[in-house]
């Protein structure tokens, strides 16, 4: 499964290793990709993830960050 969001709040790379680091421990997430620049969220899992937990993880990578 293949879902696209948008992270706001990054501005620069440790902010992306710190999302990516966070999404990529939600079970069921095999690959993540993130652009600085666009703040586009790639997510391949095994499974449908809940959205909720999604905005959890990059909540816990940051208190600045948000996902839509």
């Amino acid at each position: 499964m293949n879902a696209t969001y948008t992270v706001t709040g990054m501005t620069c790379g440790h902010c992306v290793h710190a999302v990516k680091q966070e999404v990529s421990a939600i079970p069921g997430v095999t690959d993540v990709a993130l652009a600085l620049e666009t703040g586009k969220l790639e997510i391949t899992s095994s499974a449908p993830v809940d959205f909720d937990r999604i905005v959890e993880a990059v909540a816990e990578a940051g208190e600045h960050y948000s996902v839509s």
